[in-house]
């Protein structure tokens, strides 16, 4: 770790001498790009994050949201948190632990707030699947989540995985969590009043994770699975969930006054900015902190991210009863100083090792004023491709697959909250509290992004709220995972902020406030940047928690809402087959589409419901298909069957003028055909004309499961 020569000089003339050692290590790591965000804050001004919904935005460590309530039992308002976190380079370098403490890390967020977790949901992005060593990338990672998430009691019931070859040096797993809470049990990470006590609860310290923030801060060099291993944190899920307990008791027992996540940077972290937070200051004696590593010195003590701790503010009068709590959960607790009117002030081996202003180390790193060269749009170069190729091609790709491979692994009903498990558009948890149903969808499309990474980011948009409204769910809040390459390349920065201004303008246009977040950047490596990746995490809800499914029922007539459009930029069509093409156009009223959708799914007439995303309507109409029920469909042409524009949906619906009525001026509808007793997809494409059953769609889709048993 070593203090970038510009910033030593700011530090050394803020305090007026040189920084010590773990002064200038602290500042390094708390100053980076991976906890300051000094590229990407300039920019996240463009979200919104105010409606009367929002109770905490953007800056704890989760954002808290008001449910409405549709005739629940709670006494008190009923809230939940969200909040989405990275691990992207630790996951390249360990993919199992890398993966396991972000779960980890995202859960402990979660409770210092005062929330109980309910739900997990995992976007994750690899290089091309063909490739050995994405497969064990995705093994690993997949372990890890499941392993911890299992471990914890914590369900997995939504997400994504996509491929793509650019992510073959650095790999990407987001991972967001909700959690349970009501008005009387929120706690934030702003210490309350000087006098209060410093409280570590959780695992040992020990060296794992030293310098993580900066680890994460720089772009992956090639020997980074064997250089950079110390930097990876190592989690401990039974202790994580010994520590979910004891923090529900301790948020019952009213003994919290502020608490923060030992996440990136450690104890410094926590406690500087829960400090700096309350315009305060700590005075923490480093010896005090319990450690399972000898002659450990003060620098690794405040850096080291060890897993499941929590820092709590509490009351003089309540330490016997935090400790006694910790003690019957065989967790560790220290005492180790207390909240100041001064400085943030560490002392180890009656030496002053940290004397800073708290502010100024949490919030005071300088931004940077970085060169953007804007994206060049695709050109329009189509491939000629026949149907049945086409087809077999497209709902066969690595992307558009059956991901059951994956979620089968995650205990997905552990709480008994879900009503609608993964494999979805969008998963949905049973809130009784409040009577509310609460969907969930993350994820994003990075060859949309890559393609248009402004538009492509207003789709990830898009198409995360259409598949609540497939379901019946209103929008109601969302957290997004930024992740871009070096923002010191021009045309990657350029990329990256066009992202942010595309998903900020359509969440704005769909009156979704974005309530956090987080951003990643320098995902760089030898082989190249990412794709920018803008992973949004959205919830939506409705009264009860039924929703129509995505299988078709038999009994209805299939129709296509929404508008499509003339163009394939982005498509897994041209993924497979080649060529490039002009993004989609999105809907210029798409908050209208979406809440028409979501009107049109809670209809008694509906009968089954499915978006139509990745892979364009083929896929759709594929995965709709059971080996009951079929359906026989005819569009006009190939780019009808695989254009991939968000905000349209198939609804089996036995009304069909209905559903037109419904949409009649917000969006077109179109008779694609009928449902078939046959248990076949039968289609009819200018001419053309393909018939596939349902168990050749389902090798087709089986293509992550055959090669990775």
């Amino acid at each position: 770790m070593s203090l970038p020569d510009s910033d030593r000089e700011l530090v050394t003339a803020e305090l007026g001498r040189d920084p010590t050692q773990t002064e200038a290590a602290l500042f390094e790591n708390l100053w980076s790009e991976h906890c300051a965000y000094r590229s990407s804050r300039p920019l996240l001004s463009a979200f919104s994050s105010d409606g009367p919904q929002v109770v905490v935005g953007p800056g704890d460590d989760a954002a808290v949201v008001r449910l409405p309530d549709y005739g629940g039992d709670a006494d008190a308002e009923t809230y939940i948190t969200m909040g989405i976190e990275s691990h992207n380079h630790p996951s390249y370098v360990d993919p199992y632990d890398g993966a396991a403490t972000g779960v980890g890390g995202i859960v402990r967020d979660t409770l210092s707030m005062g929330a109980y977790p309910i739900a997990l949901a995992d976007s994750l992005y690899f290089g091309g699947f063909d490739r050995e060593h994405t497969r064990y990338l995705l093994d690993g990672v997949v372990e890890g989540i499941s392993d911890y998430g299992n471990a914890i009691g914590v369900p997995s019931v939504a997400g994504s995985v996509e491929f793509h070859d650019d992510y073959e040096g650095n790999p990407l797993v987001n991972v967001a969590c909700v959690g349970l809470l009501d008005e009387e049990r929120l706690v934030t990470a702003e210490a309350q009043e000087a006098g209060n006590k410093l409280v570590l609860v959780g695992n040992a310290t020990g060296r794992d994770g030293l310098g993580g923030a900066s680890f994460a801060s720089e772009d992956l060099a090639e020997d980074a699975e064997t250089e950079d291993r110390p930097a990876v944190q190592v989690g401990d899920p039974y202790s994580e969930k010994l520590l979910v307990e004891a923090n529900e008791e301790l948020i019952d027992g009213e003994l919290v006054q502020s608490a923060r996540d030992l996440g990136a940077a450690g104890l410094g972290g926590a406690s500087s900015e829960l400090v700096a937070k309350g315009g305060l200051g700590a005075r923490i004696d480093l010896g005090r902190v319990h450690q399972r590593e000898p002659n450990m010195n003060p620098l690794e003590i405040v850096l080291a991210e060890s897993q499941e701790r929590m820092c709590y503010e509490v009351r003089p009068e309540d330490v016997d009863d935090v400790a006694a709590i910790a003690e019957k959960y065989d967790l560790g607790c220290s005492v180790i100083g207390e909240v100041t009117e001064g400085n943030y002030v560490c002392t180890f081996e009656g030496e002053t090792v940290v004397d800073v202003p708290a502010e100024y180390l949490a919030d005071g790193a300088p931004m940077n004023d970085l060169d953007a060269v804007e994206p060049e749009p695709p050109e329009r170069n189509r491939p000629d491709v026949d149907l049945a190729a086409a087809f077999e091609a497209v709902v066969g790709a690595p992307n558009t697959a059956s991901k059951e491979w994956v979620y089968r692994q995650y205990d997905h009903e552990v709480g008994a909250r879900t009503a609608l498990r993964p494999g979805d558009d969008a998963a949905l948890l049973a809130i009784r509290e409040a009577g509310t149903g609460l969907a969930i969808s993350s994820g994003a499309v990075p060859a949309w992004t890559d393609c248009a990474p402004h538009d492509g980011a207003r789709a990830v948009a898009l198409e995360n709220a259409t598949n609540l409204a497939a379901k019946g769910a209103t929008p109601l809040a969302a957290v997004d995972c930024l992740n871009g390459g070096n923002p010191e390349k021009p045309d990657v920065y350029g990329r990256f902020t066009a992202i942010v201004d595309g998903l900020a303008e359509m969440c704005r246009d769909l009156s979704v406030p974005v309530v956090g977040g987080n951003v990643s950047l320098y995902n760089d490596s030898a082989a190249g940047p990412i794709p920018p990746t803008p992973t949004l995490a959205m919830v939506g809800t409705k009264a009860g928690y039924d929703a129509p499914p995505t299988a078709l029922d038999g009994d209805g007539t299939l129709v296509l809402v929404g508008d499509g459009s003339d163009a394939l930029g982005g498509s897994e069509l041209l993924a497979q087959v080649g060529g490039s093409d002009a993004f989609p156009t999105l809907p210029a009223n798409a908050g209208e589409v979406v809440a028409t959708l979501a009107d049109v799914a809670n209809a008694e007439t509906t009968r089954s419901v499915h978006d139509v995303s990745n892979g364009g309507l083929a896929v759709t109409l594929a995965e709709m298909v059971t080996e009951e029920v079929g359906a026989s469909v005819a569009v006009d042409d190939l780019v009808t069957l695989f254009e991939e524009t968000p905000g349209r949906a198939v609804v089996e619906t036995t009304d069909p003028d209905a559903v037109e009525a419904a949409f009649g001026g917000v969006a077109s509808v179109t008779t694609l055909g009928e449902a078939t007793a046959d248990g076949t997809l039968s289609l009819s494409v200018a001419g053309e004309n393909l018939s596939i059953d349902a168990a050749e769609i389902a090798s087709l889709r089986d293509v992550l499961q055959a090669e990775l048993d």
